[in-house]
Protein backbone atom coordinates (compact mmCIF):
# COMPACT_ATOMS: atom_id res chain seq x y z
CA UNK A 1 0.00 0.00 0.00
CA UNK A 2 1.37 3.44 -0.81
CA UNK A 3 -0.16 5.37 2.26
CA UNK A 4 1.23 5.06 5.52
CA UNK A 5 -1.43 4.40 9.29
CA UNK A 6 0.46 6.83 11.77
CA UNK A 7 -1.31 5.34 15.10
CA UNK A 8 0.15 5.69 18.73
CA UNK A 9 1.65 9.14 18.71
CA UNK A 10 3.01 10.51 21.93
CA UNK A 11 5.03 13.22 22.73
CA UNK A 12 8.56 12.11 24.70
CA UNK A 13 7.38 12.06 28.73
CA UNK A 14 10.55 13.96 29.37
CA UNK A 15 10.24 17.01 27.10
CA UNK A 16 6.46 17.73 25.37
CA UNK A 17 8.21 20.13 23.10
CA UNK A 18 11.31 17.66 21.84
CA UNK A 19 10.83 16.14 18.66
CA UNK A 20 9.20 12.71 18.43
CA UNK A 21 10.72 9.30 17.51
CA UNK A 22 9.29 7.28 15.04
CA UNK A 23 9.72 3.77 14.38
CA UNK A 24 8.45 2.43 10.75
CA UNK A 25 6.58 -1.28 11.14
CA UNK A 26 6.86 -3.23 7.83
CA UNK A 27 3.77 -4.72 8.23
CA UNK A 28 0.45 -5.86 10.54
CA UNK A 29 -0.33 -4.14 13.44
CA UNK A 30 1.70 -5.10 16.61
CA UNK A 31 0.78 -6.87 19.81
CA UNK A 32 -0.91 -3.94 21.81
CA UNK A 33 1.61 -4.31 24.66
CA UNK A 34 4.77 -3.52 22.00
CA UNK A 35 2.55 -0.98 20.91
CA UNK A 36 1.84 0.52 24.99
CA UNK A 37 5.64 0.03 25.17
CA UNK A 38 6.41 2.34 22.63
CA UNK A 39 3.89 5.39 23.10
CA UNK A 40 4.81 5.22 26.61
CA UNK A 41 8.47 5.79 25.54
CA UNK A 42 7.42 8.81 23.41
CA UNK A 43 7.99 6.94 20.18
CA UNK A 44 5.32 7.49 17.05
CA UNK A 45 4.57 4.26 15.18
CA UNK A 46 3.99 4.30 11.52
CA UNK A 47 2.81 1.33 9.80
CA UNK A 48 3.82 0.02 6.18
CA UNK A 49 3.16 -2.86 4.07
CA UNK A 50 6.27 -4.52 4.13
CA UNK A 51 5.59 -6.45 1.10
CA UNK A 52 4.55 -3.18 -1.24
CA UNK A 53 8.56 -3.06 -2.08
CA UNK A 54 11.72 -1.24 -1.03
CA UNK A 55 10.90 1.46 -3.39
CA UNK A 56 7.78 2.52 -1.24
CA UNK A 57 9.87 1.66 2.52
CA UNK A 58 12.63 4.05 1.73
CA UNK A 59 10.67 6.65 0.82
CA UNK A 60 8.37 6.61 3.96
CA UNK A 61 11.17 6.11 5.98
CA UNK A 62 12.64 9.34 4.86
CA UNK A 63 9.72 11.21 4.59
CA UNK A 64 9.33 10.93 8.19
CA UNK A 65 12.73 10.90 9.05
CA UNK A 66 12.58 7.59 10.82
CA UNK A 67 14.75 7.01 14.34
CA UNK A 68 13.75 3.08 13.87
CA UNK A 69 12.62 0.63 11.65
CA UNK A 70 10.90 -2.84 13.70
CA UNK A 71 10.61 -5.39 10.43
CA UNK A 72 8.10 -8.02 9.58
CA UNK A 73 8.39 -8.44 5.93
CA UNK A 74 10.15 -6.85 3.10
CA UNK A 75 13.62 -6.46 1.93
CA UNK A 76 15.61 -4.07 4.11
CA UNK A 77 18.48 -3.49 1.56
CA UNK A 78 20.54 -0.15 1.62
CA UNK A 79 18.28 2.38 -0.21
CA UNK A 80 15.99 1.41 2.60
CA UNK A 81 18.50 2.05 5.37
CA UNK A 82 20.47 4.84 3.92
CA UNK A 83 16.95 6.86 3.15
CA UNK A 84 16.79 8.45 6.65
CA UNK A 85 19.87 9.97 8.21
CA UNK A 86 17.76 9.71 11.33
CA UNK A 87 18.24 5.85 11.80
CA UNK A 88 19.84 4.61 14.51
CA UNK A 89 18.39 0.85 14.94
CA UNK A 90 16.75 -2.33 13.63
CA UNK A 91 14.82 -4.68 15.39
CA UNK A 92 13.69 -8.05 13.36
CA UNK A 93 10.52 -9.05 14.90
CA UNK A 94 11.67 -12.89 14.46
CA UNK A 95 14.77 -14.47 14.84
CA UNK A 96 15.47 -14.62 11.05
CA UNK A 97 17.26 -11.54 9.42
CA UNK A 98 18.07 -12.48 5.43
CA UNK A 99 15.56 -9.58 4.33
CA UNK A 100 17.66 -7.07 6.44
CA UNK A 101 21.19 -6.39 4.63
CA UNK A 102 23.63 -6.89 7.64
CA UNK A 103 26.94 -5.10 5.27
CA UNK A 104 24.43 -1.97 4.90
CA UNK A 105 23.74 -1.60 8.27
CA UNK A 106 26.74 -2.15 9.67
CA UNK A 107 28.43 0.28 7.33
CA UNK A 108 25.95 3.13 8.70
CA UNK A 109 26.94 2.02 12.27
CA UNK A 110 23.29 0.57 12.94
CA UNK A 111 22.58 -2.37 15.42
CA UNK A 112 20.05 -5.29 13.53
CA UNK A 113 18.61 -7.14 16.94
CA UNK A 114 16.70 -9.87 16.77
CA UNK A 115 14.07 -11.55 19.07
CA UNK A 116 15.60 -14.29 20.66
CA UNK A 117 13.57 -17.65 21.31
CA UNK A 118 10.35 -15.48 20.85
CA UNK A 119 8.52 -17.71 18.13
CA UNK A 120 10.55 -21.30 18.86
CA UNK A 121 7.77 -23.26 20.39
CA UNK A 122 5.62 -22.15 18.11
CA UNK A 123 7.60 -22.92 14.57
CA UNK A 124 8.55 -26.20 16.44
CA UNK A 125 4.52 -27.00 17.14
CA UNK A 126 3.87 -25.98 13.49
CA UNK A 127 6.72 -28.58 12.22
CA UNK A 128 5.36 -31.67 14.40
CA UNK A 129 1.89 -30.56 13.12
CA UNK A 130 2.87 -30.49 9.69
CA UNK A 131 5.02 -33.70 9.91
CA UNK A 132 2.33 -35.75 11.55
CA UNK A 133 0.29 -34.72 9.22
CA UNK A 134 2.37 -35.91 5.94
CA UNK A 135 3.34 -39.23 7.83
CA UNK A 136 -0.74 -39.90 8.73
CA UNK A 137 -1.49 -38.42 5.28
CA UNK A 138 -4.36 -36.32 6.51
CA UNK A 139 -4.41 -34.07 3.46
CA UNK A 140 -4.84 -36.90 1.02
CA UNK A 141 -7.31 -38.72 3.44
CA UNK A 142 -9.32 -35.79 3.82
CA UNK A 143 -9.32 -34.74 0.03
CA UNK A 144 -10.61 -38.57 -1.21
CA UNK A 145 -12.99 -38.50 1.33
CA UNK A 146 -14.80 -34.95 0.58
CA UNK A 147 -14.75 -36.31 -3.08
CA UNK A 148 -17.15 -39.06 -1.54
CA UNK A 149 -14.96 -42.20 -1.64
CA UNK A 150 -14.32 -44.25 1.77
CA UNK A 151 -10.80 -45.91 1.86
CA UNK A 152 -11.12 -47.18 5.21
CA UNK A 153 -10.50 -51.02 3.95
CA UNK A 154 -7.55 -50.17 1.93
CA UNK A 155 -5.77 -47.96 3.76
CA UNK A 156 -2.54 -48.23 5.91
CA UNK A 157 -0.86 -45.92 7.64
CA UNK A 158 2.41 -44.97 9.26
CA UNK A 159 3.35 -45.41 12.43
CA UNK A 160 5.21 -42.37 14.51
CA UNK A 161 6.47 -44.51 17.03
CA UNK A 162 9.69 -45.43 16.06
CA UNK A 163 10.46 -43.27 13.11
CA UNK A 164 13.31 -40.93 12.66
CA UNK A 165 13.28 -37.55 12.54
CA UNK A 166 15.72 -35.62 11.25
CA UNK A 167 16.92 -31.92 12.27
CA UNK A 168 18.95 -29.68 10.15
CA UNK A 169 20.04 -26.71 12.39
CA UNK A 170 20.06 -27.74 16.05
CA UNK A 171 19.67 -24.47 17.56
CA UNK A 172 17.01 -23.65 19.93
CA UNK A 173 14.08 -24.00 17.27
CA UNK A 174 15.60 -27.61 16.21
CA UNK A 175 15.92 -28.76 19.39
CA UNK A 176 12.11 -27.78 20.84
CA UNK A 177 11.31 -29.41 17.94
CA UNK A 178 13.03 -32.71 19.03
CA UNK A 179 11.93 -32.61 22.26
CA UNK A 180 8.11 -32.90 20.62
CA UNK A 181 8.91 -35.75 18.21
CA UNK A 182 10.56 -37.53 20.96
CA UNK A 183 7.57 -37.45 23.11
CA UNK A 184 5.48 -39.29 20.36
CA UNK A 185 7.83 -41.98 20.10
CA UNK A 186 10.42 -41.11 17.52
CA UNK A 187 14.56 -41.31 17.35
CA UNK A 188 15.96 -37.81 16.51
CA UNK A 189 19.42 -37.48 14.94
CA UNK A 190 20.31 -33.41 13.72
CA UNK A 191 22.99 -32.32 11.57
CA UNK A 192 24.82 -29.33 12.57
CA UNK A 193 28.58 -28.25 11.97
CA UNK A 194 28.31 -26.56 15.49
CA UNK A 195 25.87 -28.05 18.21
CA UNK A 196 26.41 -31.22 20.17
CA UNK A 197 24.50 -34.14 21.43
CA UNK A 198 22.17 -32.65 23.78
CA UNK A 199 18.76 -34.20 25.31
CA UNK A 200 18.73 -37.29 23.26
CA UNK A 201 19.45 -36.15 19.97
CA UNK A 202 22.81 -37.07 18.56
CA UNK A 203 24.11 -34.62 16.78
CA UNK A 204 26.41 -35.29 13.34
CA UNK A 205 28.28 -33.19 11.39
CA UNK A 206 27.39 -35.84 7.46
CA UNK A 207 24.62 -34.04 6.11
CA UNK A 208 24.12 -37.12 4.17
CA UNK A 209 24.10 -39.30 6.82
CA UNK A 210 21.32 -37.65 8.66
CA UNK A 211 19.24 -37.60 5.10
CA UNK A 212 19.85 -41.08 4.56
CA UNK A 213 18.34 -42.52 7.65
CA UNK A 214 15.41 -40.13 8.35
CA UNK A 215 11.99 -40.92 7.37
CA UNK A 216 11.58 -36.90 8.32
CA UNK A 217 13.67 -33.84 7.70
CA UNK A 218 12.40 -31.15 9.02
CA UNK A 219 14.71 -27.67 8.44
CA UNK A 220 15.42 -25.35 11.28
CA UNK A 221 18.68 -23.48 10.07
CA UNK A 222 19.13 -19.84 9.16
CA UNK A 223 19.53 -18.90 5.38
CA UNK A 224 23.14 -17.45 4.37
CA UNK A 225 25.20 -18.22 1.91
CA UNK A 226 26.20 -21.56 2.90
CA UNK A 227 22.44 -22.70 3.54
CA UNK A 228 20.93 -21.03 0.09
CA UNK A 229 19.89 -24.14 -1.24
CA UNK A 230 21.71 -26.66 1.09
CA UNK A 231 18.87 -29.10 0.13
CA UNK A 232 19.37 -29.64 -3.57
CA UNK A 233 18.94 -32.55 -6.21
CA UNK A 234 21.73 -33.89 -5.26
CA UNK A 235 20.67 -33.66 -1.44
CA UNK A 236 16.93 -35.47 -2.43
CA UNK A 237 18.57 -38.06 -4.18
CA UNK A 238 20.20 -39.03 -0.88
CA UNK A 239 16.95 -39.15 1.27
CA UNK A 240 14.73 -42.93 1.09
CA UNK A 241 12.08 -42.21 -1.02
CA UNK A 242 9.46 -43.09 1.83
CA UNK A 243 10.66 -39.95 3.67
CA UNK A 244 9.05 -36.72 4.40
CA UNK A 245 10.41 -32.91 4.24
CA UNK A 246 9.42 -30.25 6.00
CA UNK A 247 10.21 -26.20 6.26
CA UNK A 248 9.17 -24.04 8.38
CA UNK A 249 12.60 -21.92 8.08
CA UNK A 250 13.36 -20.01 5.38
CA UNK A 251 12.17 -21.06 1.34
CA UNK A 252 15.60 -20.54 -0.30
CA UNK A 253 16.97 -23.32 1.69
CA UNK A 254 15.53 -25.85 -0.52
CA UNK A 255 16.01 -25.53 -4.57
CA UNK A 256 12.41 -25.52 -5.51
CA UNK A 257 13.07 -26.71 -8.53
CA UNK A 258 15.08 -29.74 -7.09
CA UNK A 259 12.23 -30.24 -5.31
CA UNK A 260 9.49 -30.02 -7.58
CA UNK A 261 11.51 -33.42 -9.38
CA UNK A 262 11.78 -35.15 -6.65
CA UNK A 263 8.08 -34.57 -5.84
CA UNK A 264 6.88 -35.35 -9.30
CA UNK A 265 9.24 -38.26 -9.64
CA UNK A 266 9.06 -40.06 -6.37
CA UNK A 267 12.37 -39.21 -4.96
CA UNK A 268 10.63 -38.54 -1.60
CA UNK A 269 7.14 -39.26 -0.39
CA UNK A 270 6.07 -35.56 0.10
CA UNK A 271 6.95 -32.31 1.54
CA UNK A 272 5.21 -29.39 3.51
CA UNK A 273 6.06 -26.00 3.26
CA UNK A 274 5.98 -22.88 5.56
CA UNK A 275 8.30 -21.19 3.46
CA UNK A 276 9.24 -20.35 -0.08
CA UNK A 277 12.00 -18.39 -2.00
CA UNK A 278 9.22 -15.74 -3.51
CA UNK A 279 6.81 -14.25 -1.03
CA UNK A 280 3.63 -14.87 -1.51
CA UNK A 281 4.57 -17.61 -4.15
CA UNK A 282 3.17 -17.30 -7.48
CA UNK A 283 -1.10 -18.20 -7.79
CA UNK A 284 -0.03 -20.69 -10.70
CA UNK A 285 3.09 -22.00 -8.93
CA UNK A 286 3.65 -25.24 -10.20
CA UNK A 287 3.70 -26.79 -6.65
CA UNK A 288 -0.38 -26.23 -6.47
CA UNK A 289 -0.60 -29.22 -8.76
CA UNK A 290 1.16 -31.86 -6.68
CA UNK A 291 -1.01 -33.98 -4.42
CA UNK A 292 1.97 -34.36 -1.81
CA UNK A 293 2.79 -31.03 -0.90
CA UNK A 294 0.75 -29.06 2.02
CA UNK A 295 1.62 -25.26 2.10
CA UNK A 296 1.08 -22.92 4.58
CA UNK A 297 1.88 -19.43 4.81
CA UNK A 298 4.82 -18.32 6.75
CA UNK A 299 3.02 -19.24 10.02
CA UNK A 300 5.21 -20.85 12.07
CA UNK A 301 5.75 -18.05 14.61
CA UNK A 302 2.40 -16.47 14.40
CA UNK A 303 0.83 -18.06 16.95
CA UNK A 304 -0.33 -15.63 19.86
CA UNK A 305 2.11 -16.17 22.59
CA UNK A 306 4.96 -15.96 19.64
CA UNK A 307 3.58 -12.85 18.12
CA UNK A 308 3.58 -11.05 21.98
CA UNK A 309 6.57 -12.05 22.68
CA UNK A 310 8.56 -11.15 19.35
CA UNK A 311 6.93 -7.95 19.17
CA UNK A 312 7.38 -6.80 22.63
CA UNK A 313 11.43 -8.02 22.42
CA UNK A 314 11.38 -6.17 19.48
CA UNK A 315 10.03 -2.75 20.73
CA UNK A 316 12.21 -2.97 24.11
CA UNK A 317 14.97 -3.17 21.32
CA UNK A 318 13.91 -0.12 19.81
CA UNK A 319 13.27 1.47 23.01
CA UNK A 320 16.98 0.93 24.22
CA UNK A 321 18.68 1.93 21.81
CA UNK A 322 16.89 5.14 21.56
CA UNK A 323 17.02 5.67 25.54
CA UNK A 324 20.38 4.96 25.18
CA UNK A 325 20.04 1.74 27.06
CA UNK A 326 22.67 -0.91 26.86
CA UNK A 327 20.63 -3.58 24.72
CA UNK A 328 20.94 -7.38 25.02
CA UNK A 329 24.19 -7.95 22.61
CA UNK A 330 23.27 -11.59 22.23
CA UNK A 331 20.56 -10.18 20.13
CA UNK A 332 22.81 -8.30 17.89
CA UNK A 333 22.73 -9.49 14.49
CA UNK A 334 25.29 -7.76 12.61
CA UNK A 335 27.99 -9.21 15.23
CA UNK A 336 30.85 -7.28 13.38
CA UNK A 337 29.32 -3.64 14.08
CA UNK A 338 31.94 -3.32 16.96
CA UNK A 339 35.14 -3.66 14.08
CA UNK A 340 32.93 -0.77 12.12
Amino acid sequence: MNEINVVDTAASPSDAGAKSLKVLVTGAQLAPEATELLTKNGIETIYADGYSGSDNLANIAKTNAVDAILVRQGQINDQVISASKQLRVIAKHGSGVDNIDLDAATSHNIPVLRALAANAQSVAELAITLSVTLMKDIGTLSDTVKRGAWPKTKYVGRDLAGAKFGIIGFGEIGRRTAKLAQGLGMETIAYDPFADDADGTRVSRDLSEVLAQSDIVSLHCPLSPQTHHLINAGRFKAMKPTAFIVNTSRGAVIDEAALLEALKNGGIAGAALDSFEQEPPSPDHPFWALPNLIATPHVGGASRSALRNMALQSAQHIVDVLTGTPFDRRALANQNLDQN
